[in-house]
């Protein structure tokens, strides 16, 4: 009893690895674009934190304030930094639910 008990388990943990990898695969191939206020940057990122496209409106460069602009990129990335989390938590964590974690 105890045998068919242990393969079954181990069919299910089988079961969730690879639904897991599936998961893990299908979010690092997403696009998550975060934004800075007034839209003035835009960073895209891949699902696994690979940043693929950062656009500055040109009215965003201020000789005088670079800082701004410094800012405003900060906000974009932590934008889509937070997505990819919220992505990640969400997609991630249903495979965790139910095992007592």
């Amino acid at each position: 009893m105890m045998g068919g008990n242990m393969q079954s388990m181990m069919r299910q943990a089988q079961k969730m690895q690879k639904q897991m990898k599936a998961d893990q695969e299908k979010l690092e191939a997403e696009s998550f674009t975060g934004t800075a206020p007034d839209e003035m940057v835009k960073a895209t990122f891949t699902g696994d934190h690979k940043m693929t496209d950062l656009v500055v409106n040109p009215e965003a460069i201020d000789p005088d304030d670079p800082d701004m602009l410094a800012d405003m990129v900060l906000a974009a990335v932590n934008d889509a930094m937070k997505q990819i989390d919220d992505a990640t938590n969400s997609t991630m964590g249903k495979n965790s639910r139910g095992l007592g974690m």
